[in-house]
């Protein structure tokens, strides 16, 4: 109990010295987040397929599942979007895998109008997905770590995933039958668009004090800095505060307009 005392404490500290920097009108950041996603690849093909040719489709998907992203950010606003870098030779296979849930434009999070805002290319389709932050029930715990510079403490929270999930694709060997022939649901994503709770882990630092974190993440009294969900990691490996050159948020204002679930919906279709 004194040990959390403590640790409650600190927290305290940390946010008073960190609020002062923070409390100018134009307090602006950038944070800079690596994404790694791993998938399963036991049953991939029906589990018929060679380790020489799981390792192929694996390199193949990389380009979709390794990638950097940047957060722009204010005390209310953040933008998220993907560093642009050139590829490289060889690499354009995982175009194929990204089609599959759509590329991931500009993702936009207003935390003090709890809303959300992002682009979204299915197909060659633009859409704009408009809807409210989905908020996590944090609990809040007393393990730290350090990240870069920053003191980080642990958050973890179950989160429910919906939508087709590339990572538990299973694609039917040919041979194989449905068990039940008045099922006309496609075999191959029966399990890849199913709903599911997984297990979200948030190291986050109130040195920044920013209700704001990556991807569709937020609601902690700190910058989150490190996300790990069900088979995806998001590290933040550079933070630069009050740049010279500030950037203005801009609302994403492109596409069909749906929310989350009509989307979800479409891409389910498509596939």
């Amino acid at each position: 109990m004194q040990f959390n005392s403590l640790k409650t404490v600190i927290t305290c500290l940390l946010l008073f010295v960190s609020l002062a920097s923070f409390s100018q009108n134009d307090f602006q950041g950038k944070a800079f987040y690596e994404s790694k996603t791993t998938v399963d690849m036991n049953n991939f093909g029906g589990g018929q397929l060679s380790e020489e040719r799981k390792k192929q489709i694996a390199d193949r998907m990389k380009g979709a599942l390794e990638k950097t992203f940047i957060l722009t950010f204010n005390q209310s606003e953040s933008v998220y979007k993907e560093e642009e870098k050139l590829e490289a030779p060889g690499q354009g296979g995982g175009m194929r895998f990204g089609m599959m849930t759509g590329a991931g434009g500009t993702q936009y999070k207003n935390v003090k109008e709890q809303k959300v805002l992002k682009e979204q290319d299915f197909f060659g389709k633009q859409f704009l997905i408009n809807d409210s932050l989905q908020k996590l029930e944090w609990e809040l715990g007393a393990e730290t770590k350090t990240i870069g510079k920053y003191t980080c403490f642990k958050a973890t929270a179950i989160k429910t995933v919906e939508g087709f999930d590339m990572t538990r694709f299973r694609r039917r060997d040919d041979n194989e039958k449905p068990k039940d022939s008045t099922n006309t649901k496609n075999e191959e994503t029966k399990d890849a668009d199913a709903p599911r709770e997984i297990e979200v882990t948030a190291w986050y630092t109130p040195q920044i004090p920013i209700n704001q974190g990556p991807d569709v993440y937020w609601g902690l009294p700190g910058l989150i800095l490190e996300i790990s969900a069900d088979r995806t990691t998001i590290l933040c490996s550079k933070i630069i505060l009050n740049p010279s050159e500030k950037e203005t948020i801009k609302v994403p204002s492109k596409g069909k307009e749906v929310t989350q679930k009509e989307y979800d919906a479409i891409v389910k279709r498509k596939n």
